[in-house]
C-alpha cells in the first residue's frame, strides 16, 4: 500500500492519499463477498454456500465494494494518521474513490487537524482579583434565617390582615372583562411578605379580614412572559378564607438545640461564623480559578477551523433541544422568542469558547505533562460512590460500561489539575469590588454553582444534604 500525507497547515488540514495494489484489492472484495454471502437467504442455495457470481447478482458488485471499504479503510487511515502522527479533531473526510479489481484502490480524503495553541508564558501570569467580601451585616441574617425556619403560625380571628401575616384566599381574575387562562384559584395560601405575585397584589390583601370579599386591580409587567398579558391592566376577586400570623422564637439556647449539635446560643454563632469564613474563602478561591482561566483565554492565540465551530455549535443546539424537550418545551417556539439569528451566534460564541478552552488546556497538559493517574482516578470514584451511598465497585462497573462517561470523568479531573496547577504558579492582587457578586461553585469544572445564601448556609448547619452531583442517565 502506498501512503502519502500533506499537511496544509494554514488550513489545518491534511490531505491523504491511500494507493492499494490490484491484489490486495481483490483480496477485501472477495472477503467482502463471502461476509455478505453468509447473511443471505439465497433460494436454491444454503446459506452461505452461494457462489460469487450469485451474490454479485443478489447484491450487486457496488454493494460488495462497500462492504469491503467499510472494513478496509478504519484500519488503513489509522496506520495512515498513527504513522504521521496526524492530530486529527475529525473522521476522515472522503474526497475521491476509484475501486477497480483490475488496478486497485485509490482514494483521496482530507482530515482536520487540531490547531496548536500558543501560550503565554505561565511563569509570569499576574492578575487582579475583586476580592468577595461578607456583608457587615451576614451573620445576622443567618441567624434570623435559622430562627426563622422554626417559625410557626397561628390563626387570627379578631383582626384585619397584615403585611407580615399569611392570607388564604380565593381569587379570580380578568382582563378587559375575559377570564386569565390559570388566573384563578382556591384556597390559595399566600405570603404577604415574600411571594412572586403581580407588584401590588399582596399589598392590597392587606387590612382585609376573613370572609371579606373585594376586588383589586394590578397591571401586568411590560416584559410578562404571556405577551397576551404583558402591560395590560387587570382585575382580581378576592375572597379571604383565614388569616395567620407568624410566631418567631427568640434565640436561645433551648432553640440552638433544636438547630443542632449545640448547648448554647454562643456555640451555634461560633458555627455560623465559621460557614461564612468558609464560604467567603470558597468564593475567593473560584474567583481566582476563574481570573487565570481568563487571562489565559484572553492572551492565548489559536487558530479556530470554521469547520470545527459550526460542528460544536450543532451539538450545543441539540443539546439545548434535548434540554427543552426534557422540560416539554418547544425548540420552535424558543426560536421564535429568542430570535434565529441571535440564538445561532450565541451558541457559535459558546462553541468557540469551548474549543479555545479544550485546545488550551490541552496544550498546557502536553506542555507540562499533566495527566490523570490511577490514584486520582480512583479518589473521584470514592468521592462518587460516598455521595450517592453506593459501592465504589458498583460505579466502577458503571465508568467500565460507559466509556464516554469513564472519558469525561477524567476530562473533569485533569481540567481541575490544570487550574490547580495555574493557581499555584499565579500572582493574584485582590482588588475591591463596590458590590460582591454572589459566590459560585469553587470547582472550576463544576456546572452547578453553590450559592452560600442564607438558606444553604442554615441548611448546613442543619445537616441537610444537597445533591451535588448528576444521575447517571
Amino acid at each position: 500500500m502506498k501512503v502519502e500525507v500533506e499537511k496544509q497547515d494554514e488550513q489545518h488540514l491534511a490531505k491523504i492519499n491511500l494507493e492499494i495494489p490490484a491484489d490486495q484489492a481483490n483480496q477485501e472484495y472477495n472477503k467482502a463477498w463471502k461476509r455478505l454471502g453468509q447473511r443471505l437467504n439465497i433460494p436454491g442455495f444454503r446459506r452461505g454456500k452461494a457462489p460469487r457470481n450469485i451474490v454479485e447478482k443478489t447484491v450487486g458488485v457496488d454493494r460488495i465494494k462497500q462492504e469491503a471499504m467499510d472494513r478496509l479503510f478504519p484500519h488503513l487511515f489509522a496506520d495512515a494518521i498513527s504513522e504521521h502522527q496526524l492530530d486529527i479533531v475529525a473522521p476522515p473526510q472522503i474526497e475521491s474513490l476509484k475501486f477497480d479489481l483490475a488496478e486497485g484502490i485509490a482514494v483521496k480524503a482530507t482530515v482536520e487537524l487540531r490547531p496548536e495553541a500558543k501560550l503565554p508564558e505561565l511563569a509570569n501570569i499576574k492578575v487582579d482579583v475583586p476580592e468577595y467580601k461578607l456583608p457587615a451585616d451576614a451573620e445576622e441574617k443567618e441567624l434570623h434565617a435559622i430562627v426563622e425556619r422554626l417559625t410557626t403560625l397561628e390563626p387570627v380571628i379578631d383582626r384585619a390582615s397584615e403585611k407580615t401575616d399569611i392570607v388564604n384566599i380565593d381569587f379570580t381574575g380578568s382582563v378587559n372583562g375575559e377570564a386569565i387562562k390559570g388566573g384563578a384559584a382556591k384556597n390559595y395560601r399566600l405570603d404577604l411578605t415574600d411571594n412572586n405575585f403581580i407588584e401590588g397584589f399582596a399589598d392590597q390583601l392587606v387590612g382585609h379580614r376573613i370572609g371579606e370579599e373585594f376586588s383589586i386591580n394590578v397591571t401586568f409587567p411590560a416584559n410578562y412572559h404571556d405577551n397576551t398579558l404583558a402591560g395590560k391592566p387587570a382585575e382580581f376577586k378576592v375572597k379571604i378564607n383565614d388569616i395567620s400570623k407568624k410566631v418567631v422564637p427568640e434565640l436561645t439556647d433551648e432553640v440552638a438545640k433544636k438547630v443542632g449539635p449545640f448547648e448554647t446560643v454562643e456555640q451555634m454563632k461560633e458555627e455560623v461564623r465559621n460557614l461564612l469564613k468558609q464560604s467567603e474563602d470558597q468564593e475567593n478561591t473560584f474567583r481566582k480559578q476563574k481570573a487565570v482561566v481568563d487571562f489565559l483565554l484572553e492572551n492565548a492565540q489559536v487558530e479556530i477551523p470554521e469547520a470545527m465551530v459550526s460542528r460544536e455549535a450543532k451539538l450545543l443546539m441539540d443539546e439545548v433541544q434535548q434540554r427543552l424537550k426534557s422540560q416539554g418545551l418547544s425548540w420552535e417556539k424558543f426560536l421564535d422568542s429568542e430570535g434565529h439569528d441571535s440564538t445561532w451566534e450565541n451558541l457559535r460564541q459558546e462553541a468557540q469558547k469551548r474549543i479555545k478552552t479544550s485546545l488550551v488546556f490541552g496544550a498546557i497538559a502536553k506542555q507540562e505533562a499533566l495527566q490523570v493517574n490511577e490514584d486520582e482516578f480512583s479518589s473521584m470514584v470514592s468521592q462518587m460512590a460516598a455521595m450517592r451511598g453506593i459501592d465504589e465497585k458498583q460505579v466502577m462497573r458503571q465508568l467500565g460500561n460507559n466509556f464516554s462517561a469513564a472519558q469525561a470523568l477524567s476530562d473533569q479531573i485533569l481540567s481541575q489539575k490544570i487550574v490547580d496547577f495555574l493557581v499555584e504558579r499565579a500572582e493574584f492582587n485582590y482588588v475591591p469590588e463596590e458590590s460582591a457578586e454572589k459566590p459560585k461553585a469553587t470547582d472550576a469544572s463544576d456546572k452547578k454553582e453553590a450559592d452560600p445564601d442564607v438558606t444553604a448556609v442554615a441548611a448546613a448547619i442543619e445537616g441537610e444534604e444537597f445533591d451535588v452531583l448528576d444521575d447517571e442517565d
